[in-house]
């Protein structure tokens, strides 16, 4: 900061400054100065500053050294600011200080600070601060760091700086922009809150109608935040049928959030529970009740209904991430959407792990609830398929996968045994380190080679594709063509997640949007087709993060 006063040039006349040039060689450069007097001069410029504030939320979060008094301080005369960019005012020919080169020079330079640096860029000097107080900064700092596309021009006519948009909207809430899991039991879901317009959105995405697995994703509005009807922030829930109301977020901890409702009447319809339920399965469905013939099915939806209704969108948000993208990636990463027979279309994250691939359920069931591992797929062991004739064939299918299935068993088994007698001769050490070996020796030969089934003659990049007669599909408009498949494990359950068991499949993948699985046990086929809408701050840093976000989505339903 002293560095900034002396390159800005802060004095009480231009002969004090001229003094300061001229003893600069006496008194050494600025990166020497002595850390008490550059303390002097920043605690000097922080009263100068913070007098005569106060009210306004600021950017002191992240800016130590500037309160909110500060943020309050840009706003304070607009027209003293536009004094500074008259292009009449005398410029020496040779700057020797910042605040010696133009008003228009020194807007943009200013504007390619972050927001959060602002604050201590106005606290140099007066100039800067009046300079800081331009709104040319404030619409590019709103454009680039949120991505904001409107003309902010109309909305400062309509008396909300971009300044003031910055500071009180986009700023405080930037923690919740993303991607989040709301804790609904077993049933999860997807939300994702992003800067749309001159409003900060939380977007509830719900899968297509089932079992139009293709179709773009629906969107509903649970909550909005936006500065229109005052000069601070203001939280509506948009639940329900009759408009914006009331509500409330808070921030619980780091990546959880909740929201409140505070007029859950306005949730409420004339015709009472029914009326909500036609509504809800009309939107959630597409259909009615009578239309859905399997019993099973209904049972299901109603209970679905009486679980998540509950709520009155008072829940709690945990973030999450999209995978990181590797070179060695069998696809593109991300998320899609699958089939899953009476429970309807559900969300799932692809993700890979060096040689595997994981489909992880964003949205879930009372069988296999929301952050579990529905796919674990080895990509060590890709399978060439037989021809069509014997494809339709379940039988002739399951005795390749099963096949690969044993053998996966086997290989665990006698790893377990290699590493437990390796164990116990570490722990004995009577025969000494030959006999160690060579019963590791001895275990690993009896280890069977592997892959048996293993796509050795690297298949063409499209080979013909049919499911096998029995097994069921709700959607029958497939691939009819593949490029790879790949044994892998599905996960089953009970009612209420229990008894879970990983049983043996097939994955298929057919393009880069779309891959399959069949369920052997099930005789079930699922297709997942990828969602393709851009989801802005939802991605992972590294992948040291995400895997650790995948742990803990676990972890809360199991």
């Amino acid at each position: 900061m002293a560095v900034c006063a002396r390159l800005c040039g802060v004095g009480q006349s231009r002969r004090c400054r001229r003094r300061q040039r001229q003893n600069q060689q006496d008194q050494g450069s600025d990166s020497e100065m002595d850390e008490d007097e550059e303390e002097r001069i920043v605690g000097h410029r922080q009263a100068d500053v913070g007098v005569g504030g106060g009210g306004c939320g600021g950017l002191e979060s992240d800016v130590p050294t500037a309160g909110p008094s500060d943020a309050c301080e840009y706003g304070s005369g607009h027209a003293s600011s536009i004094s500074f960019l008259d292009r009449t005012s005398t410029v020496p020919p040779h700057p020797q200080s910042l605040a010696e080169l133009p008003p228009e020079l020194l807007v943009e330079i200013l504007s390619l600070l972050p927001g959060t640096a602002l604050p201590n860029v106005a606290l140099v000097c007066k100039k800067f601060r009046q300079i800081v107080n331009t709104e040319t900064i404030w619409r590019r700092r709103c454009t680039e760091e949120f991505g904001m596309k409107d003309d902010l021009r109309k909305m400062e006519v309509g008396g909300v700086s971009s300044r003031d948009l910055y500071v009180k909207l986009l700023h405080p809430y930037r923690h919740i922009l993303g991607l989040w899991q709301p804790d609904i039991g077993p049933y999860g879901g997807l939300l994702n809150v992003v800067v749309d317009g001159l409003f900060i959105i939380g977007w509830m995405y719900l899968p297509p109608h089932d079992p139009r697995v293709e179709d773009p994703m629906r969107r509903r509005p649970l909550f909005r935040i936006h500065m229109w009807e005052s000069q601070k922030a203001t939280v509506e829930c948009m639940y329900g049928h009759k408009g914006p109301h009331k509500g409330d977020i808070q921030t619980v901890k780091k990546d959880e959030f909740s929201t409140k409702c505070n007029q859950t009447d306005h949730h409420r319809m004339p015709g009472g529970r029914q009326e909500e339920f036609r509504t809800w399965l009309e939107e959630e469905w597409g259909r009615t009740l009578e239309e859905i013939f399997h019993e099973h099915m209904q049972e299901l939806i109603l209970m679905k209904f009486i679980y998540t209704s509950q709520y009155d969108n008072c829940l709690t948000y945990r973030r999450i991430y999209l995978p990181p993208v590797m070179p060695s990636d069998l696809l593109q990463p991300g998320l899609f959407k699958g089939t899953y027979g009476s429970h309807g279309l559900e969300i799932v994250m692809l993700s890979f792990h060096e040689t595997s691939a994981r489909a992880t359920k964003l949205t879930g069931d009372p069988n296999v609830p929301a952050g579990q591992l529905t796919l674990d797929v080895d990509l060590s062991r890709p399978m060439v398929l037989p021809d069509l004739e014997q494809q339709r064939n379940i039988e002739e299918l399951s005795r390749l996968v099963l096949g690969v299935h044993e053998q996966v068993q086997r290989e665990a088994q006698q790893q377990a045994k290699s590493n437990s007698a390796t164990a116990r001769g570490a722990a004995e050490g009577a025969c000494g380190g030959d006999c160690a070996a060579e019963g590791a020796e001895a275990d690993l030969d009896a280890l069977p080679d592997r892959p048996v089934f293993s796509n050795t003659n690297n298949p063409p990049e499209a080979q013909p594709f049919v499911l096998p007669l029995g097994v069921m599909a709700r959607n029958e408009v497939y691939p009819r063509t593949c490029r790879k498949c790949f044994y892998g494990t599905g996960l089953i359950a009970g009612h209420g997640f229990t008894s879970p068991e990983r049983t043996p499949g097939l994955f298929v993948l057919f393009d880069e949007d779309r891959f399959g699985f069949i369920w052997l046990e099930l005789k079930s086929f699922s297709l997942y087709s990828r969602l393709t809408d851009q989801l802005a701050h939802a991605h992972a840093p590294n992948m040291e993060r995400f895997e650790a976000m995948l742990r803990n989505m676990q972890s809360w339903t199991s």
